[in-house]
Order: C-alpha cells, then sequence, then structure tokens
C-alpha cells in the first residue's frame, strides 16, 4: 500500500533541531523514493528550506538524487542547486538532459556559477557557456578572468547602482525594477557616467530620507572596498571587522565592478579555516573536499609530510644509537625518553597552534613577533617547572627509587625541552610568513619531530652532567 502524505508530513521546524529535520527529511525521502511514491515525496519537500533539502539530496544515493532533484519546481530548483556540493552538482549535470541544465546554470548567480565552472570538465563548461544568455555568459566571464581565491573570482556583479543626482523617489523605483535581479538590496552604491565608485548607502539611508532629496545629499563618501585582486580571506577580515553586508569591489581605474555578500565571506571562513586546520595535521588537500577525493591521491598528498618526519626521526633514532654507552651504564634513562619527547611535542604544537589562530584573526597585530615569542617562551618556562618539579618527585619515588640524579636530569630536561618547544612552536610560523610561506605549514607533526630531536640531544647531555659520565 503506497505511502500518503498524511502518514508521512515533516513536524514543524520549530519542535525539532535543523540537524533532526535534515535527517526526517531525507530519511522520509529515500523511503518515499524506494517504494516510487512521488506524489507523497514531492509533498514532504514543500514546506522545507532550499539548503535542508539540498543536504537531504546529498545523502540520498547517487541513483536517488536525480529522481529527488526533479521533483522540485523550476525556481525551487535552482536555489537547491546552488547549495548542493560541488560533487553533487556535477553528478547531476552529467545526467540531466542538455537543456535542462542550461535553463538552471543561467538562472544561477554569477559567482556560484564561476565556482561549479571550476569544478566541472572544461568541455562541458565551453558547451553550457555558448547557450547562456548574452547577459549571464558576460557576467561569467567577467568572473573566470580574475584569479581563483581574489575578490575578483567571488563577487557578483548584481548590484543595485544609483546616479548621485537621482532623488529618494527615482532611487526606490529603480530597487523595485532591479530586486529581482540583484544579489542584495541592502547595500546601494553611487556611481558617476564612467562607473566610478562615489559613495554607498544603506536601504535604511534612502527609506528614512524626504522623497525630493538627492543620493548626493545622503550617500556616505567614505568608502571601504577591495581591489579585484585582493585575496579573499583579506575580504572576509574586512567584511567582519567593518560589520558589512556587502563590500564593493573595484578595478585599478576605481570602476564598481562587482559586490561582495556576507553569504559568500561565510563560505569562505569555512573554507580557510578548513584549509589551515588540514595544514595543521601535515594533510595538503588544494581544496578539494577530503572525505570525496581519490584515495590514491589523498595517499600521495599525506604521504609527503610523512616521509618528512619519518626522515626527521630517523636522527633521534641515530642520536639514541649514539648513546648506547649512557644507556648502558644507565638504563633507567630510557624510561623517560617518550615522556620528555612527547611533552616537547604537546608544548610546541600548543605554542604554534596560538600563534598562527592569533596571526589569522589579527589578535597579535598589536604585538611584534619577539614580544609573542618572548611571552610564549616564558609560559614554557612556567610550564615546565610545574612538570618539571611533578616529574623528578614521581620519578625518584616510583620509578628509580632514590636515583635523585637520574630524577634530576628528567626535571631539568623537561623544563628545558618545555622552552624550547614554546620558542620555536611560536617563533617559526613567523619565519615562514616572512618568506612568504602559509604559517599553518609549520604544523604540528613537524614541530613535534624538530622538537623530538633537539629535546633527545637536550637530554642525554645534561645527564651526561648531572651524572658526571
Amino acid at each position: 500500500m503506497p505511502l500518503t502524505e498524511a502518514n508521512h508530513s515533516i513536524p514543524p521546524a520549530s519542535t525539532i533541531s535543523r540537524k533532526e529535520l535534515r535527517e526526517l527529511v531525507r530519511t522520509q525521502l529515500q523511503m518515499l523514493l524506494e517504494i516510487g511514491d512521488l506524489t507523497a515525496a514531492k509533498s514532504i519537500l514543500k514546506p522545507v528550506q532550499p539548503t535542508d533539502i539540498a543536504e537531504a539530496i546529498e545523502g540520498l544515493p547517487e541513483t536517488m538524487q536525480v529522481i529527488a532533484f526533479r521533483l522540485l519546481s523550476k525556481d525551487e530548483a535552482i536555489e537547491v542547486y546552488e547549495q548542493l556540493d560541488s560533487s553533487v552538482q556535477q553528478s547531476l549535470c552529467e545526467k540531466f538532459k542538455r537543456q535542462e541544465v542550461i535553463d538552471i546554470v543561467d538562472k544561477m548567480s554569477p559567482d556560484d556559477r564561476a565556482r561549479l565552472f571550476e569544478e566541472l570538465p572544461a568541455s562541458v563548461v565551453r558547451r553550457i557557456v555558448a547557450e547562456l544568455s548574452p547577459t549571464e555568459r558576460q557576467s561569467t566571464a567577467l568572473l573566470l578572468g580574475y584569479e581563483a581565491g581574489t575578490a575578483g573570482r567571488i563577487m557578483t556583479p548584481e548590484y543595485v547602482s544609483l546616479k548621485e543626482y537621482f532623488t529618494v523617489s527615482q532611487s526606490l523605483e529603480r530597487i523595485r525594477s532591479l530586486a529581482h535581479v540583484t544579489e542584495t538590496i541592502y547595500s546601494l552604491y553611487v556611481t558617476d557616467s564612467d562607473r566610478r565608485l562615489l559613495g554607498i548607502l544603506s536601504l535604511r539611508d534612502l527609506v528614512t530620507a524626504q522623497l525630493d532629496q538627492s543620493v548626493g545629499e545622503i550617500m556616505n563618501q567614505d568608502i571601504v572596498s577591495v581591489q579585484t585582486d585582493t585575496d579573499q580571506e583579506e575580504v572576509a577580515d574586512i567584511i567582519q571587522r567593518y560589520d558589512f553586508l556587502a563590500i564593493p569591489v573595484v578595478d585599478s581605474e576605481r570602476r564598481l565592478v562587482g559586490i561582495i555578500t556576507v553569504d559568500d565571506v561565510l563560505d569562505i571562513i569555512q573554507q580557510e579555516a578548513t584549509e589551515d586546520i588540514y595544514a595543521l595535521g601535515g594533510v595538503q588537500t588544494d581544496g578539494d573536499n577530503y572525505f570525496q577525493a581519490n584515495l590514491l591521491t589523498i595517499a600521495r598528498r599525506r604521504v609527503v609530510w610523512l616521509l618528512v618526519l619519518l626522515l626527521t626521526n630517523s636522527v633521534t633514532g641515530s642520536i639514541l644509537k649514539s648513546q648506547q654507552d649512557l644507556l648502558q651504564q644507565v638504563v633507567a634513562l630510557s624510561f623517560f625518553i617518550p615522556l620528555l619527547t612527547g611533552t616537547g611535542g604537546n608544548v610546541g604544537a600548543q605554542s604554534s597552534t596560538v600563534v598562527i589562530r592569533g596571526m589569522n584573526t589579527d589578535e597579535i597585530r598589536a604585538m611584534g613577533p619577539l614580544q609573542v615569542i618572548v611571552r610564549e617562551g616564558l609560559a614554557g618556562a612556567l610550564l615546565g617547572s610545574i612538570l618539571g618539579i611533578l616529574a623528578t618527585i614521581w620519578a625518584a619515588i616510583f620509578v628509580v627509587q632514590g636515583n635523585l640524579s637520574v630524577a634530576l636530569a628528567v626535571g631539568i630536561s623537561l623544563v628545558a625541552i618545555s622552552i624550547l618547544a614554546s620558542v620555536a612552536g611560536s617563533s617559526l610560523p613567523f619565519l615562514f610568513r616572512s618568506l612568504k610561506l602559509d604559517p599553518a605549514l609549520m604544523s604540528a607533526p613537524f614541530i613535534t619531530t624538530a622538537v623530538d630531536v633537539l629535546g633527545v640531544l637536550i637530554y642525554f647531555n645534561l645527564a651526561r652532567l648531572i651524572l658526571q659520565i
């Protein structure tokens, strides 16, 4: 017996969390598609937001994704398609008829369309671009002409521009006529006859002004804008700092060519944070979705750092071999090597993490590199002293049973290694940034391994000094 809308309705969003709602939609949608009840499947999607529908479709088996997508109305399909992961977008493109693809892509916002074209094969892109309307083709070509990761690539050319001689009444009429084809109407831009940016104003400024006032009288000439070649991360920082809903993008001649909205910035922040987290773990993704990338590709990217770490750790083995005579005389020294190297690596990873994060958020902008490194060095000395005292007491009582010399060697080494790890973890990101490299590449695994090598050297030399061997 087919399932019906009555016994398979979605509860109101206010009664369950968004995560539970998405999972419920996906589960019921898959169940209805499996039994072929398309009418009921279509009905449960009607009250659901496009973002939630996109996530539900992404969670379906690949064979069902096209069927579920075809249940949507044309306008809804365009909104949902923009929210889908690029791999799902590409998969649907391959399965749709040619005209269906053109109809959807032509109505996408230019910045979303440009991101899609980056993922599609060049032959498919050329075919689709050739079928776009002249206006959309020009908008897409404009965006694709800029380097990836810049303001020019992520901007949208769909904005409302006004002239300074427009009255408030004329401006409101223009906004009404353009509202359905622009990215936002809350931020408005005043340009001259050559499209040079003269000022900005908000919709609030406009609706609270007198109808006969000119735009030039109420616009704000203190303009914050970005260039087309500005890095997307810098754009995100500016929008976050000034609490903008959108920011204008200008070319070298101050001509307005597009805007970047806050929803685009949220995508950038997530993308940059993901890249930094992967880099901190020594994993290179090149912007791809890690969990959807080919396993061989993933292994090839991860093995580079692992080989570096393997070679570096082999130095530790050589140091241990060179200290055979010391270890043979005082076997107890070998008991503490994992403790010392592990602690040093953890302290160094903590310092590098807070410094790299401070660089990304500009929290350490007021402090110079030297001040940051000294601060972290002092923190390392404090942490090392606390841990060193505890380790000395623990070693003397429970491990070496009264051999105070070995216990002191462990405690003092822990202090020295903690200071070294903190200084290395805080200074190396600054070094990488000065070399025009991503500080996140100075990742925790690399610092851990470097501190291991130096820490073992410090430990054995201090042990020889204290034990007089």
